[in-house]
């Protein structure tokens, strides 16, 4: 986007303003510089992004991070859920290609052979109980 140019807050999508915290959130950013090359109006416009859609906590809230709650007052925006997912499936993700490389390892280090039982069979053999 062309600095200088005012926009408004109907013009941010979910995953621009997520992108955007992202960035800051690494530290390649300041808020001053991401409200200067997106061009956005209000002086706190990025920082409220940030408050509300990153991972750190902020004023009141970090004091009560503490404390439980009550998930069942305030449920998950789509958006937020869908964050929530994307970081489980990043994690799973990262999870199979280490295992994949343990077993890599295993393989061609140690010789040893690892078998990967299809979903559903036992290691029981059912049908010789009576």
């Amino acid at each position: 986007m062309d600095t200088g140019i005012k926009r408004t807050q109907r013009d941010y999508t979910m995953a621009f303003k997520l992108a955007v915290v992202e960035q800051l959130e690494k530290g390649e950013l300041t808020c001053g510089q991401a409200q200067l090359r997106y061009g956005s109006q209000g002086n706190s416009t990025v920082l409220m992004w940030l408050r509300k859609h990153g991972r750190q906590s902020w004023g009141r809230a970090a004091s009560l991070a503490a404390m439980p709650i009550d998930k069942t007052t305030a449920p998950a925006t789509p958006e937020q859920r869908i964050k929530e997912l994307e970081t489980q499936l990043a994690l799973a993700q990262e999870k199979a290609r280490l295992f994949e490389a343990v077993l890599e390892v295993l393989k061609k280090d140690h010789g040893v052979r690892v078998v990967k039982k299809p979903l559903g069979k036992s290691s029981r053999n059912s049908s010789s109980r009576g």
